[in-house]
């Protein structure tokens, strides 16, 4: 529980500091299709990779694929009415037939309906999810925090030396 909330504070902590919006965005969409994919499989160390290669936010991805991964549960009849349809349709049989004999594609376990499924609505929702994180990114900073910091809670507290000693540390060991 108590790594849950550390996650949480630290998400929050992400959304009132300087990090780009693009990478928390891309962080919450690519966290999205880690949730909706199965726990060790090849989607979720090609998400990973993704991930570490490009400049992506870790936390907000990890946060985001934790609580997607109780809304993928939550709609597992429709990922698996959605997998079987794709999964059984005679015009992409001759595709499935050749991808399930390629060397490393069956790790996907694409050919699980569930696992299909979900996977095309986690790669179907990444890309429109990721513009709503942005846009609700920039709203929280722009409303909430600029607020917050007008408030005179808050510039009592930056006119403390424990505040000061804090940045002070924070930029020099970040």
């Amino acid at each position: 529980m108590t790594l849950l909330l550390k996650q949480i504070f630290n998400f929050f902590r992400l959304l009132n500091s300087d990090t780009g919006t693009n990478q928390l965005a891309s962080g919450l969409a690519l966290g999205l299709v880690l949730g909706f994919s199965p726990f060790l499989s090849l989607q979720t160390f090609l998400v990973l990779f993704i991930c570490f290669f490009f400049r992506v936010q870790l936390g907000a991805a990890f946060l985001s694929a934790f609580f997607f991964k109780f809304v993928a549960f939550l709609i597992d009849p429709a990922s698996d009415a959605l997998g079987r349809a794709v999964l059984e349709s005679e015009s992409l049989r001759p595709l499935w037939v050749s991808l399930y004999n390629m060397p490393l594609v069956p790790l996907t376990r694409f050919n699980n309906s569930i696992v299909m499924g979900s996977g095309l609505i986690g790669l179907i929702l990444a890309v429109p999810f990721f513009f709503i994180f942005k846009k609700s990114i920039l709203k929280y900073r722009q409303t909430i925090v600029a607020q917050y910091q007008q408030s005179k809670i808050w510039k009592a507290w930056t006119a403390t030396t424990i505040y000061k000693w804090y940045t002070s540390y924070e930029k020099l060991y970040g």
